[in-house]
């Protein structure tokens, strides 16, 4: 697979903010093409009606996406109370309404109080979650029965930022500061719910993972694989941490030798170890008082 625009570094984290209407497969796709690579991944996926961050691994930094798909997430969002659709967003079909006009705003504060926190939330039946194997929304769109099990998640933010209502309705704009696997259209489903006259959402933007913001995002345009990308040191080290280690350590940990008693270096773990050049070697873990890696990069890689 040739590229058209030169050489390009040989691992980097690409920060796309995601159009509408494209699956997170399809930026993998245009990526693989812009870059001449099929090694290619991304930290968490959005549906084709959510917009915003993805973030993409490209040759040695798909390593560190394992490292990245679990970070706390920021969204902005459109929740509209009145009306329920069978994938608790706007992709779907229409279930159910009811006039949202008696709702107060004293109700709705209560309803996002009591979905903020600590909670168990049931994933909205058409997600990519698998159950025995094959995912849930395969499963209902082929019209089987799906129960999906609660899980906790954390809900530390739920804010509401504007409020209109309309006929029978209301269109809630909210921002979510949440864990990694929180359904922001299941907040929606389950608000309706309590306010007793459904809900789904109309929009959502994811605005940050972790330390990544979609502001610091390129457009998926034509020459993409003309954008900048950050150095999985860079990446490494904004996520986990540092230590930096000597050359004749870089070489050790390269050859799967452990760094003894070199746990009491670092204040938490796992960590990023950089090598003099400032390249990464990989991540630590710790083994007793030692430290040794989790994971390597390529040596090749900046």
């Amino acid at each position: 697979m040739a590229r058209a625009n030169g050489p390009r570094p040989a691992a980097g984290l690409l920060l796309v903010d995601k159009p509408q209407g494209i699956t997170s497969h399809d930026v993998v796709a245009r990526v693989r093409r812009g870059f001449g690579t099929r090694k290619v991944g991304h930290a968490g996926t959005l549906d084709p009606m959510a917009t915003g961050l993805l973030l993409i691994g490209i040759e040695g930094a798909t390593r560190l996406l394992t490292f990245l798909v679990g970070l706390d997430k920021t969204y902005t969002a459109t929740i509209r109370l009145g009306v329920s659709t069978d994938s608790d967003d706007a992709d779907g079909t229409v279930t159910a309404t009811a006039s949202a006009d008696g709702v107060t705003d004293a109700a709705i504060s209560a309803g996002i109080a009591a979905l903020t926190g600590d909670i168990l939330q049931v994933p909205s039946t058409v997600s990519a979650i698998k159950v025995d194997g094959k995912r849930a929304y395969d499963l209902a769109r082929a019209g089987e029965s799906v129960e999906l099990k609660s899980r906790p998640v954390t809900v530390s933010r739920f804010e509401v930022l504007a409020a209109r209502r309309g006929d029978d309705v209301i269109d809630l704009d909210v921002v979510v500061d949440c864990t990694s696997g929180t359904y922001i259209r299941a907040l929606a489903r389950d608000l309706g719910a309590a306010l007793g006259v459904g809900g789904h959402l109309t929009a959502l933007r994811r605005s940050a993972i972790g330390p990544f913001l979609v502001s610091d995002a390129v457009a998926l345009t034509d020459d993409i694989g003309a954008a900048p990308v950050l150095t999985p040191a860079r990446v490494a080290t904004d996520v986990l941490g540092a230590l930096t280690v000597t050359e004749q350590e870089a070489t050790d940990l390269r050859h799967g030798k452990k760094l003894a008693g070199a746990a009491e270096r670092v204040a938490s773990l796992p960590v990023a170890a950089i090598a003099p050049d400032g390249s990464l070697i990989g991540v630590l873990e710790r083994r007793g008082a030692d430290l040794k890696s989790a994971m390597n990069m390529p040596e090749e890689q900046p």
